[in-house]
């Protein structure tokens, strides 16, 4: 294949559609969070990916699952839990089975900001995606990601 290979440039071509998509998602449901809820995105995904935690068998995520969920390195999600934690959000404490493991968990304040948020966050990302459809090139990445259901 040559650089000038259609397949490539299509592939090139869809990569910065989704990556547009996506920008534009962000910036959208960044700027909702920030200006009524005083949080980043980033901040709102960990809150919520935190919240999901239960005590039963494999109810706590380590600090790797948790990076992972929220799409950063563990040093930049161990640095957000941080800051979250000053303002009162979450509380860290170490494991009862295994004292080199440190659990976080969303506080109660963290939960009310986080019951707050989430109409917030979705009424958003529905905005950004129906501002997105109307884009010729993105109606088709808006259309899929409505369509995507993910396992439970």
């Amino acid at each position: 294949m040559t650089a000038t290979d259609p397949a490539l440039t299509a592939l090139a071509q869809g990569w910065c559609a989704l990556s547009l998509l996506h920008g534009k998602i962000e910036a959208h449901i960044e700027r909702a969070l920030e200006s009524r809820h005083g949080l980043s995105m980033r901040e709102f995904s960990l809150l919520d990916v935190l919240s999901r935690q239960h005590n039963g068998p494999g109810g706590h995520l380590q600090m790797k699952q948790v990076s992972d969920a929220v799409v950063l390195s563990q040093s930049a999600t161990t640095r957000l839990v941080t800051r979250l934690e000053d303002r009162g959000l979450l509380t860290r404490y170490l494991c009862d089975t295994d004292r080199r493991g440190i659990y976080t968990d969303v506080t109660e304040a963290g939960l009310a900001l986080l019951a707050e948020a989430r109409p917030t966050n979705d009424t958003a990302l529905r905005e950004a995606l129906d501002e997105a459809a109307k884009n010729p090139e993105l109606a088709p990445l808006v259309k899929t990601v409505e369509e995507l259901r993910v396992p439970a």
